[in-house]
């Protein structure tokens, strides 16, 4: 049987569902991957039913458009709840990993669904969004790219799909204070090949509470309770010896800021990827493995979920600090290098730009691209535009317009103070 989680451990470890107090309304609808018992992915015509009778259904649950794809597909925004902070869902960037777009819509049922008095509390004071299926037309054709050939999770600065600014939008408008990014991987055994492995914004601009809080999130409670439910787990991107859990080598997961776990903590969210391992470990049928994988990661959620339960307060207080820092203009500005990668000398700012102009030619090309980000700036007499550094955004600002930056959308004109 499928696994239905009740989200009892959002609230409490050791809160329980009694026989007298349902975990789910009745009358709660299932994805086509439930009703087939992991056989099959939910479909595109399932998913669009399956939102529409949730939203209609519960008045905690509401789902909106925010965008479509190149080639027409709608992509949606649902949210549960309505307290802070606010927590955001990223499911599926990549079409041909699609355990997370199903985790993800069993979430948002089980949430809304929920007649568990600590669940409807928690959501009082909480607000989830999701989006639960950011590339649709890589779903369809079972691609990692969308239909444009663009990795949408490599497009989190330049902003050339219209998934990723989809999300940039909700990012600026909704302000998360942490955002989950659920993902899948192909193993290399013996030295790759957890269940689940996880990993939080390396880049080395993240606010220092947002990086300490998205490691805790990933290393006290994602992966613990994945080995308690079960699951062998890892750091993502790092080969280990099966023998000593040594590690061996990185393969991936550094620190590029146009990836999205690496952009939200630039933008001052706590974060984390999650990858659940697509091959089975032993010989299993294919919809035992399915199941696996998407278990997996709701087990994922609803570990996200127990930390924001736990430490909403640590967690609004770190994305505030990072917000203030950029606002005082505290700090170095980091053009390469990671948590676990000392940067070059030439890669540290110690003395950055107090603003950057653009010609106007430059604000026309990517104006758009900047509002999106929210990074603010402001007409000069003779038609240029200057960003100034002092702003939430500053490291964002920087990373986007400095000539040193890898993933710049302009050479902009540093000015000195």
């Amino acid at each position: 049987m499928f696994r239905r989680f009740r989200w009892v451990a959002v609230v409490a470890l050791c809160a329980l569902v009694t026989a007298s107090e349902p975990a789910l309304a009745q009358e709660a609808p299932t994805t086509g991957f439930e009703d087939s018992q992991g056989e099959r992915w939910t479909t595109p015509e399932e998913e669009a039913r399956f939102l529409a009778e949730v939203d209609r259904a519960q008045p905690d649950v509401s789902v909106q458009g925010i965008g479509t794809t190149a080639q027409g597909r709608p992509l949606n925004l649902v949210r549960v709840g309505s307290g802070r902070p606010t927590v955001l869902l990223v499911c599926a960037q990549h079409g041909d990993e699609p355990s997370g777009r199903e985790a993800c819509l069993s979430a948002v049922r089980d949430l809304g669904y929920s007649q568990n008095r600590e669940v409807r509390k928690f959501l009082r004071s909480t607000t989830v969004l999701v989006v639960p299926n950011v590339n649709p037309d890589g779903l369809v054709a079972n691609t990692r790219e969308n239909s444009d050939g663009v990795d949408i999770n490599r497009d989190h600065l330049a902003l050339v799909s219209p998934e990723a600014r989809a999300v940039a939008a909700v990012i600026r408008d909704h302000r998360p204070a942490l955002v989950h990014d659920l993902h899948e991987y192909t193993a290399e055994p013996p030295y790759y090949d957890k269940d689940l492995l996880a990993l939080w914004p390396r880049n080395l601009n993240v606010g220092g509470g947002v990086h300490d809080g998205s490691r805790l999130l990933s290393e006290e409670y994602v992966r613990p309770e994945a080995e308690e439910a079960g699951y062998s787990s890892g750091v993502y991107g790092i080969w280990t010896d099966p023998q000593t859990g040594e590690p061996i080598k990185q393969v991936a997961g550094d620190g590029q800021e146009r990836i999205l776990r690496n952009t939200a903590g630039v933008k001052h969210a706590v974060g984390l990827l999650v990858e659940a391992r697509v091959e089975p470990l032993a010989e299993d049928d294919p919809a035992a493995n399915n199941r696996r994988r998407v278990d997996s990661q709701r087990v994922a959620l609803q570990a996200t979920m127990r930390m924001v339960s736990e430490r909403r307060e640590q967690i609004e207080r770190a994305t505030t600090d990072a917000r203030l820092a950029g606002l005082r203009g505290d700090g170095p500005i980091y053009f390469g290098g990671a948590d676990n990668e000392p940067p070059a000398p030439e890669d540290v700012d110690e003395n950055p730009p107090c603003a950057y102009r653009l010609t106007d030619a430059q604000f026309a090309q990517i104006g758009d691209e900047l509002d999106l980000h929210g990074v603010r700036s402001a007409p000069e007499a003779g038609g240029t535009r200057l960003v100034p550094m002092r702003q939430e955004e500053r490291a964002l600002a920087a990373l986007l317009l400095d000539s040193r930056a890898t993933h710049r959308i302009a050479d902009a004109e540093p000015v000195r103070c």
